[in-house]
């Protein structure tokens, strides 16, 4: 027998979430289907830093942080880049967005219980010139618990309309087709996979053991990306703006992160709009305890490590570290490798090396100071930085350069870098130290990051001579591609309506979240701000509930 409800949700991430919420707060009567186990609610969100994009807040104000409306619209507007006839939603997404940010985010997300670490972090700086890419100020605000604490609020929510009976979760409820009668979306039918006991993030099976069909007035589509399909990713890969995909990559998300919905949504008439545009990074190193396939983490790294090609060739300006990642990405690539290097001494490793999720940061989502304050201030740098420099493949530590040098090679099998030209460059840097000012662009940069109080006080080194032992040893990292956002996606306007191939809504059926490129069919534009991610999830989800719950 098909169930019946108001609204049926695809997806249990945070958008999900967040449109399940607002849905059952109107008095729906909702299903959220989950392809996975129940340890997965909450999604690729549950393994984030928590990072969100808020413009002038209480805590840049605190620090001194001078933050607009205006500005983060010129910022926005200078990294999206939008330049096609199809970006009339994701603008208007985008400003919707920024107005939000600088509104009503912070107060309503406060209210629910929500808290961010004080010091603001400088993600994606842009290195070129005002109107163009990047941060102009720092606007990355940690949540307090990280991912799992951006999913809190939306959890307990859910689970108290869960017990109200207003919200039914499917867990292993795989969706394979939409219902559409007359040109409306009216249902969702799929196969109920077998019981699953892996861990969350752990690749589960997909044997069937049932069908569904169930039926409703709205259907949201909140599945994710494709970030762990590679396949996909590399049939999407812009091969005109960044070069030819990388023959080896390694996976910033779980392997259900798979893009299916993409097929089944556009099977029902949704048109996809700017699927070449994607978010990877460019400083991924494998995981050596490893939850999903080709596990990879993000290093967070500050201004001060030093950036080398495969072939120990320093990376030119703005081609530093965290300032422009698709810039960074294509120059990458053109060398005709698909990894670099970082080369840093244990005073910058210690004081600039954050890892990027909820669990290589324990602290925070602890949720407790004392963590925070003992893993921060401790001597070496944060644990889980000091393991990955320990058993991590990517990472190399010598008392001196030429031993350095030899591993880099012998890790690679290939006999790249050329000990002294590699050391001519290091040492041409070093000499730029001796004075408060400098013509190297990336000492430039070290020494503004360090006029802004949080970078000086918690993420970047005083800036040193990375050859002499007092400050060692020396640290070569290898660098990966790691896959990790979609920003294009299924086409829809500002309440999460997705559009047909005329840019009409279908009745009946929304998108919000990565599958949506965060709202629009790609806000993002060409780049990503940071913190913007779950803030698209969060704007998104919430348009489609209040939208579809009218």
């Amino acid at each position: 027998m098909a169930e019946q409800a108001d609204a049926i949700i695809v997806g249990g991430g945070l958008a999900g979430l967040v449109a399940a919420a607002e849905l059952a707060d109107a008095g729906k009567r909702v299903i959220i289907l989950e392809q996975e186990g129940e340890n997965s609610l909450g999604g690729q969100a549950f393994w984030s830093l928590g990072g969100l994009f808020f413009v002038d807040s209480p805590e840049q104000r605190r620090l001194r942080i001078k933050d607009s409306r205006d500005l983060a619209m010129q910022d926005w507007l200078g990294s999206a880049q939008f330049d096609r006839a199809e970006d009339f939603w994701p603008r208007k997404v985008a400003e919707a967005f920024v107005d939000f940010a600088a509104g009503e985010m912070r107060p309503w997300l406060h209210a629910q219980g929500m808290r961010w670490f004080p010091v603001v972090g400088w993600a994606e700086r842009g290195g070129a010139l005002a109107h163009g890419h990047g941060n102009s100020v720092p606007r990355f605000h940690i949540t307090w618990g990280t991912g799992p604490g951006v999913l809190e609020p939306f959890v307990r929510r859910v689970r108290e309309h869960v017990s109200s009976g207003r919200i039914a979760l499917k867990f292993r409820h795989q969706a394979s087709r939409l219902i559409k009668i007359k040109g409306a979306v009216t249902g969702v039918a799929g196969e109920i996979l077998e019981p699953s006991t892996v861990e969350r993030g752990q690749q589960s099976g997909r044997g069937v053991i049932g069908e569904f069909e169930f039926n409703a007035n709205a259907v949201i589509v909140t599945s994710g990306g494709i970030g762990g399909n590679f396949d996909l990713v590399r049939k999407n890969w812009p091969k005109d703006r960044l070069g030819p995909p990388p023959k080896n990559m390694i996976a910033g998300v779980p392997h259900h992160v798979d893009g299916r919905m993409v097929a089944i949504t556009q099977d029902a008439g949704g048109a996809v709009i700017n699927g070449d545009r994607m978010w990877h990074y460019t400083e991924g190193v494998k995981n050596w305890a490893p939850i999903w396939p080709n596990h990879g983490i993000r290093i967070l790294p500050g201004p001060s490590s030093l950036w080398f090609d495969a072939k120990g060739n320093r990376l030119p300006a703005p081609y530093l570290p965290g300032f422009d990642t698709l810039g960074t990405l294509k120059h990458i690539l053109s060398t005709g490798y698909d990894y670099s290097w970082f080369v840093l001494t244990q005073k910058i490793i210690k004081k600039e090396f954050a890892l990027s999720g909820s669990e290589q940061n324990p602290d925070f989502t602890s949720k407790s100071w004392l963590a925070v304050l003992k893993s921060r201030r401790a001597k070496g740098a944060p644990p889980p930085v000091e393991a990955f420099k320990q058993h991590g493949e990517d990472f190399i530590v010598r008392d001196n350069l030429s031993g350095l040098v030899e591993a880099m090679n012998a890790l690679t099998g290939e006999k790249l870098i050329d000990h002294d030209h590699l050391l001519m460059q290091i040492e041409a840097r070093d000499r730029e130290i001796d004075n408060p000012f400098a013509k190297d662009a990336q000492i430039t940069a070290i020494n503004g990051a360090r006029n802004y109080l949080g970078d000086k006080l918690i993420r970047t080194a005083k800036p040193h001579k990375i050859l002499d032992p007092a400050n060692g040893p020396l640290i070569a990292v290898r660098l990966n591609v790691l896959t990790r956002k979609t920003l294009g996606g299924l086409h829809t306007n500002l309440d999460s309506q997705v559009l047909d191939k005329n840019g009409e809504p279908i009745p009946g059926l929304y998108a919000a979240g990565e599958v949506a490129g965060f709202g629009g069919g790609g806000y993002h534009g060409y780049n990503a701000l940071e913190g913007t991610f779950l803030g698209g999830c969060i704007f998104s989800g919430r348009n489609a509930g209040r939208h579809a719950g009218r």
